[in-house]
């Protein structure tokens, strides 16, 4: 790389495999101006510094890196460009709560990013800050999804690298659980505390415990056109799976449902009835409103530490691990192998089982060792 002669306008050309590239510095009253193209213009106090900003560009134009959107004013390739591009994206595509997490997070990103330009922005970046937010380690993972999904959509946009993402590793919590026979008591305490006042408070608690591949939200998101007697079916027309997800009735629940007033197809199904305090007739229950009459069943009957969905969706999948297999539970409750293990848990059962299993093979009864000598402690299995 040989440069060449200095031109009229303070503009050195640099000679570039064989081929001068051009670019020019005009001087200003205030410095000097340097144009390149007919897009790109910037102002310098200093020669010097205008020269070096010239020649890098050249230098990028022969090595073909040369971007004029890295150098436009309104950053076109400006990190908080382009994510509230992407966000105004996302309110078409994803649902209210999902945006409002995606807006967090971005909102987040933003902060500390600004309009860095998206191509410099690398592992070390994204590294720096997932491990600088005060959250859990699932809201880390749940970030670094967000912003893998961005740079995805980036990538494939602006024809851009994509860039290289850390691990997030998490542990997924465990709820409490209980057994049929109390869950059981705690739905019929339901229905004895408000029944009179609302018989579908009873009806939603009674069949997030029964079809258990159904959550709290699409439940009471139902409407009356979903639900079909006649096909003895509700259906869930946008679940967090995607595609839409069809939910037989058992008989019992059919002959209840048509004991109950009936709307028009798009009024909610489980929907506040006539002269409840703070309530309008027909609207929706809010998202904790089937839980606070669990609650209240649960303080009747001395149950305490099981929330709602602990108790009803948990519940009845851990249960059902006892006579059918996990394949079939996971059917049941529709959720991906990972999610699976927070709510299926009878890994304890399982060992348990192989327990019973050994004390039937050897027929030597289990003893508690503690207080006993070490020569006690030998359990001869092969007697």
């Amino acid at each position: 790389m040989t440069p060449a002669p200095t031109c009229e306008h303070h503009s050195p050309l640099l000679l570039i495999g064989g081929a001068i590239v051009k670019g020019k510095i005009y001087p200003t009253p205030h410095g000097y101006q340097v144009r390149f193209g007919r897009k790109l213009t910037k102002r310098f106090k200093d020669l010097g510094l205008a020269e070096q900003f010239l020649n890098g560009l050249r230098f990028k134009t022969y090595e073909g890196t040369f971007d004029i959107r890295d150098y436009q004013k309104d950053h076109p390739l400006g990190f908080a460009t382009q994510a509230h591009k992407w966000l105004k994206m996302k309110t078409k595509q994803v649902k209210p709560k999902s945006y409002n997490n995606l807006n967090n997070y971005m909102t987040r990103a933003v902060k500390a990013w600004g309009q860095t330009n998206i191509k410099i922005i690398g592992f070390g970046h994204i590294e720096d800050f997932l491990y600088g937010q005060d959250v859990s380690d699932k809201t880390r993972s749940n970030m670094k999804s967000c912003l893998h999904s961005f740079f995805r959509w980036v990538h494939r946009r602006e024809r851009i690298p994509m860039p290289d993402f850390p691990e997030t590793p998490f542990e997924l919590g465990w709820r409490n659980i209980i057994d049929i026979e109390t869950q059981q008591r705690i739905i019929s305490e339901v229905r004895e505390i408000s029944h009179s006042i609302n018989p579908r408070i009873w009806l939603g608690i009674k069949w997030l415990a029964t079809y258990i591949s159904v959550r709290p939200g699409e439940l009471i998101s139902l409407r009356e056109g979903q639900v079909n007697l006649e096909l003895g079916a509700f259906i869930i027309p946008h679940p967090k799976e995607k595609a839409p997800k069809l939910v037989y009735l058992l008989q019992g629940d059919i002959e209840c449902t048509k004991g109950l007033p009936r709307a028009l197809p798009d009024v909610y199904f489980f929907r506040h009835g006539r002269g409840i305090s703070g309530c309008r007739a027909g609207q929706k229950f809010g998202p904790r409103y089937l839980y606070k009459w669990w609650k209240k069943a649960c303080d009747n009957l001395g149950v305490e530490g099981v929330d709602l969905y602990g108790g009803t969706r948990h519940s009845t999948a851990t249960a059902l691990g006892k006579i059918c297999t996990p394949e079939e539970v996971q059917d049941a409750t529709g959720h991906a192998s990972k999610a699976f293990q927070r709510y299926f848990q009878n890994k304890q059962a399982r060992a348990l089982k192989v327990t019973e299993k050994i004390r039937t093979m050897t027929d030597t009864p289990l003893i508690n060792i503690s207080g006993v000598s070490e020569k006690d402690k030998v359990l001869k299995l092969n007697k």
